[in-house]
């Protein structure tokens, strides 16, 4: 039953993107670039190739309206194997793992007002055995917090997409009223000044300027993570057709826009050098103009906007595992409905079990890296495959054109393919981590698709 209008995908794409990201990650885009124009720079070219992407896959969710988003559009334009590995990857470390890393997010802005449970030195800094890196039972209450609100998350969804889409749509609301009043505070406190964009141009210390671009991108691209969220609920949304393109088009360009603003009322605030080494620049700025309670203000914000981020992603990626399991590649339970509440239940519930385990794991840093490598692989991938619908659907009557098709196509898979090599190049371990990440999927995919193979078999010889 298709009960979501285009009001609420668009805030589900909202939802989708703006996270914890536009808070804390301009100091690393800063530090990174070390120019006021660079940082900008950073921020319009992840954009605008982000725009890319959304007007490209625009016209495959137009005519590809199946619930399940990017997996559907792989089996369809590609194959099995190519659909089960984009799956297999959200699950295991690319969706889960932004769940989890929002997660922790929020509840380390909770600490702002109430002191969290630690536990005692020694078992804070025991590591893993074959994972140095990894310390499960540090910042504990941190954890502990961060998996009590997945969970939650995941009841929410639980008990039916209306209201997980009410839940979606009333912080979604809150998070851009927050942003928009740091926006406003800042530009009108007259407590700042536009100098601190100058000079505007420049090389940074490195004296390389696109390596360095592409290193700053990663953080960026992951702010603006999850404008193909939509496309997951497409079997939920109203005239998906028409609703889903102008839905990715139109929160994209509302997305760009925020984030410009957000980072011109950093800057005019905090000179470059300032965001640079700041942890949470946007606290900073804040307590710049407020003074004190103005860190509450921001602490507050974030964990609004964590919070509603998380449910955006449980309510849309669980259809993802939902169509996979229904094409027995994936495990058979996440494919059953909740009689009543019409809901994936237990791919919900999978799914938020997993997320809960991944925040034992990593660092907000590590968890990004590994999930923007791994998913600008697929989001090229789908880039490709608009040439690839037209040529298999040369006569479909397409609701929605790409835009200058198919030099937009082709600049999104151009210089999608340049960001992940770079980042290959620049961030070698965390890319390796991703691959194999996703290479680990490769003895399950031969499971199940032996399992659906002898299925067959067995059909046919009766």
């Amino acid at each position: 039953m298709r009960r979501l209008g285009l009001s609420s995908a668009i805030l589900i794409v909202l939802g989708s993107i703006i996270g914890s990201g536009i808070f804390l990650t301009p100091q690393s885009i800063a530090a990174t670039v070390q120019v006021p124009g660079l940082m900008i720079l950073v921020w319009v070219v992840s954009g605008l190739l982000t725009l890319a992407g959304a007007l490209t896959n625009a016209e495959i969710a137009a005519e590809i309206t199946d619930t399940g988003g990017q997996y559907v559009y792989f089996r369809v334009l590609y194959n099995d194997w190519m659909a089960f590995f984009y799956g297999w990857t959200s699950f295991i470390v690319y969706q889960t793992g932004s769940i989890a890393a929002i997660a922790v997010a929020f509840a380390r802005y909770l600490e702002y007002f109430i002191s969290l449970p630690h536990l005692s030195p020694a078992w804070e800094s025991w590591k893993l055995p074959l994972f140095g890196n990894i310390t499960p039972f540090a910042d504990i209450g941190v954890k502990l917090v961060a998996i009590l609100a997945i969970m939650f998350l995941a009841g929410v969804n639980y008990f039916g997409v209306q209201f997980g889409a009410f839940t979606q749509n009333l912080f979604t609301a809150l998070k851009i009223g927050g942003i928009a009043g740091i926006v406003l505070i800042a530009l009108f406190s007259g407590q700042g000044s536009f100098d601190h964009l100058l000079p505007l141009w420049g090389e940074p210390a490195s004296g390389h300027i696109v390596p360095a671009l592409g290193v700053a991108m990663i953080a960026a691209l992951w702010c603006y993570d999850g404008w193909n969220n939509l496309t997951y609920l497409a079997g939920e949304i109203k005239e998906p057709q028409k609703n889903i393109p102008r839905a990715l088009v139109l929160g994209t360009l509302l997305t760009i826009f925020i984030y410009m603003l957000t980072n011109l009322a950093y800057l005019y605030v905090l000179p470059l050098d300032e965001i640079a080494r700041s942890n949470l620049v946007a606290a900073d700025a804040m307590a710049r103009i407020l003074g004190p309670w103005g860190g509450g203000f921001i602490a507050l914000v974030v964990m609004i906007s964590t919070f509603g981020i998380v449910n955006t992603t449980t309510l849309t990626t669980a259809r993802l595992y939902y169509a996979m399991a229904k094409d027995r590649l994936f495990f058979g339970s996440f494919a059953e409905v909740h009689p009543k509440y019409r809901t994936p239940g237990k791919a919900l519930l999978m799914q938020g079990l997993w997320s809960s385990l991944l925040t034992f794991s990593g660092t907000y840093d590590q968890l990004f890296t590994y999930v923007i490598f791994a998913g600008w692989i697929f989001y090229m991938l789908g880039g490709i495959g608009v040439f690839i619908l037209r040529k298999k659907l040369p006569h479909a009557s397409r609701a929605y054109h790409v835009p200058g098709y198919p030099f937009v196509p082709i600049i999104f898979i151009v210089v999608a393919t340049w960001f992940v090599i770079n980042t290959l190049v620049e961030q070698t371990a965390d890319s390796v981590v991703g691959i194999l990440l996703v290479l680990g999927g490769l003895p399950f995919y031969w499971y199940w698709k032996r399992q659906v193979q002898a299925s067959v078999r067995g059909a046919s010889s009766v």
